[in-house]
């Protein structure tokens, strides 16, 4: 049948059917596209951020929360998490877990989708502080698990309490999951204490912190003695997680030197390693500060590395190995030295620093039960590697919707 389009019914009716099927605008969906860039000669899994400036087309017209990352090539969207660094209101970046080849890149697409979720896992980056153990602030992820000590800790051990510690070394809880185990562990404390410090599966706390610097812990060498501080006196949790956590110490003026101290701690999903980044000021010029790993009784193998900014310790707790250590830029490092002592909790691997107002580096470990290292080749592997992660982020090329 022939239509007579110069008829104008027949042209009108032929309008509407334009508009309403064939000639109507496909929805355009936003997208942006990032690409992550890879250095080094090795693969890497690791947290990364998209600056908030960068994805503007996409939040102009919705929400935070209907914002999705993928990988190019696969339909399953990645966990991601929004941060606030300086805690003013509104987010700085989105943050997501990118996997990259050696020594190339790969390419994930940001838009906008509030039709499908992303599943929630236990496996995370978290940190909390732990008022129901006198107050502890505790953190950790998929790999590693930190804690550290408080005010109420500090009055109970000024007091004679037992099982208090004074202290403002870091403490290492071995894991052997990568599930989140910080409120099980409390948990269970509660009504069996002491639960944490036997290995029901998952792994414990063994590892003796008391006066020494345990893992990172810091303080200022003089006169073959280290001056350090007591307990932090508050603590604000700046990321709970997933993929980050971030959080905040600060410390009562120490030191004849009038030391005033805030710590800000990082620990990424898939990392071995919390970054520490410490802003110090004092009422008198200092020698240096110090970054300490304990050396327990002596018993295990201390090794400086200081040309290259690693620094490690490997020893025997309950009949496996643990590897620990320090990674700094190596420009700030004055000297180190394995101090041993016959005083209980002196005996450190010590990295002296030139004295400033921003102190920042790496400290962690490896337990060899949770299968992440079998030998201190292994961990040496991990601590170069962190060197060159440290010097070599990974980077994000951003490619905005035309």
């Amino acid at each position: 049948m022939k239509i007579n389009l110069t008829h104008p019914l027949n042209f009108t009716y032929l309008t509407i059917v334009c508009l309403m099927v064939s000639c109507e605008p496909t929805p355009k969906t936003e997208t942006i596209s990032v690409m992550v860039k890879n250095d080094l000669n090795f693969s890497r899994n690791e947290v990364v951020g998209a600056d908030i400036n960068d994805l503007g087309a996409l939040l102009n017209n919705n929400k935070e929360g209907d914002i999705r990352v993928k990988k190019v090539g696969n339909e399953e969207y990645l966990r991601t998490q929004w941060i606030d660094y300086d805690q003013d209101g509104a987010n700085d970046e989105l943050l997501f877990q990118a996997e990259v080849p050696a020594n190339g890149s790969s390419e994930f697409i940001i838009l906008v989708d509030s039709t499908k979720t992303v599943p929630e896992s236990d496996v995370i980056a978290y940190s909390r502080l732990v008022p129901e153990r006198t107050d502890d602030y505790t953190w950790e992820n998929d790999k590693v698990a930190f804690r550290t000590y408080g005010p109420t800790g500090e009055k109970e051990a000024l007091e004679g309490v037992p099982g208090s510690t004074l202290s403002s070394g870091i403490d290492l809880w071995l894991k052997r999951t990568d599930k989140s185990i910080i409120n099980k562990w409390y948990k269970a404390h509660l009504t069996e204490p002491g639960y944490y410090h036997i290995d029901h599966g998952e792994g414990y706390d063994p590892y003796h912190v008391g006066a020494s610097r345990g893992t990172g812990g810091i303080g200022i060498w003089e006169n073959d003695s280290l001056l350090v501080s007591n307990n932090f006196t508050a603590s604000r949790t700046l990321a709970a997680g997933p993929l980050r956590t971030v959080f905040e110490l600060d410390y009562a003026p120490w030191s004849a030197y009038g030391v005033k101290e805030t710590k800000r701690i990082t620990l990424d999903l898939g990392s071995n390693f919390s970054k520490f980044d410490i802003r110090l000021s004092s009422e008198r010029e200092v020698p240096n500060y110090t970054i300490g790993i304990t050396l327990h009784k002596n018993e295990g193998e201390g090794a400086i590395y200081k040309e290259e900014g690693w620094f490690r310790h490997w020893e025997t707790i309950d009949g496996s190995k643990v590897g620990e250590g320090v990674v700094i830029a190596p420009e700030i490092v004055k000297n180190a030295i394995l101090h041993k002592s016959e005083v209980t909790d002196q005996s450190n691997l010590l990295i002296i620093t030139e004295p400033q107002e921003e102190l920042s580096y790496y400290a962690g470990f490896a337990w060899e039960k949770s299968g992440q290292v079998a030998s201190v080749e292994d961990w040496e592997d991990l601590l170069k590697k962190q060197v060159q992660i440290m010097a070599s982020p990974l980077s994000l090329s951003i490619e905005q919707p035309k």
